[in-house]
């Protein structure tokens, strides 16, 4: 498995992170392990995009309402 090392962090963010891991109860190399596994797996911005892109199909040709008449229309009753 290959390592990482990252130079240069500060004390103080070094000091969160030690006490991150120790309210977890894990150290502080699986605390670390945890949070870049967990990043790595967050979808990016092209997912994203292709998300919201098939989401936007999904609707297209419909004619919405405009949830402000909706809304207004509502608070009249």
């Amino acid at each position: 498995m290959p390592d990482i090392l990252i130079r240069g962090v500060s004390t103080a963010t070094v000091d969160r992170l030690k006490a991150r891991s120790a309210a977890n109860g894990r150290s502080l190399q699986a605390e670390l392990k945890a949070i870049v596994e967990r990043s790595a797996q967050e979808p990016n911005l092209d997912d994203l995009r292709a998300e919201a892109t098939k989401f936007s199909k999904r609707f297209s040709g419909r004619k919405l309402t405009d949830s402000v008449v909706l809304l207004r229309e509502d608070r009249q009753r």
